[in-house]
């Protein structure tokens, strides 16, 4: 064999292979193709039933559109809103500590007062002590006057019999010792005389 049938030999089998390989790709291609035909079909069939909710949310934007437009005026409105109670915000705080500073000083100034008034007080307390020292001193005698009156009698009694036993004796009866006996009133003696 000469060369050039060997190189033809192999261009007719490389020739042979392309062909079977162009035949598998376009197989491969088709079936490719066919499944990208029923994707874009069922993409067609969401598409279709999208298009009801996209034009339902198309009126609904369209409805929000003039919404949208209040939204921008209402929010100037409450940031002026929010700046308008940050400065009373202020003001209150402000107020506040003039608030504490007054009622510091009116603290002070009644611990100032009081100081004077309690040593005021203090002052004619003392006056009157000395002005009244007297009269309690009287009082106090009084009171113990009392005391005694309402204390029971005492009795001293000397028995008759002892005074001539001791003249036999003869001891003076003075120098006898003396009985004392104490009488209390009781509820008993009370009722006898009653009766």
């Amino acid at each position: 064999m000469s060369p050039i049938q060997i190189a033809l030999l192999l261009l007719a089998v490389a020739g042979v292979w392309a062909i079977v390989e162009l035949a598998l790709t376009l197989r491969k291609t088709r079936t490719v193709v066919d499944s990208l035909d029923k994707t874009v079909t069922d993409l067609n069939n969401t598409i279709a039933e999208a298009q009801p909710v996209v034009a339902k949310l198309d009126g609904a934007v369209d409805e929000l559109t003039p919404a949208l437009a209040q939204v921008e005026p209402l929010l100037k409105s409450s940031k002026t809103a929010v700046d308008a109670l940050t400065s009373n915000l202020v003001e209150v705080e402000a107020v506040v500590r003039d608030i504490s500073e007054v009622t510091g000083s009116m603290a002070e100034a009644s611990n100032a007062v009081s100081s004077v008034t309690d040593s005021a007080a203090g002052a004619v307390q003392k006056l009157f002590n000395k002005v009244k020292a007297p009269a309690v001193d009287t009082e106090r005698k009084l009171a113990a006057a009392a005391a005694e009156a309402e204390r029971p009698t005492e009795r001293v009694l000397i028995d008759e019999d002892d005074d001539a036993a001791g003249d036999d004796d003869g001891q003076n009866p003075a120098v006898k010792a003396a009985q004392y006996y104490t009488y209390m009133p009781s509820e008993t003696s009370e009722e006898s005389c009653d009766e």
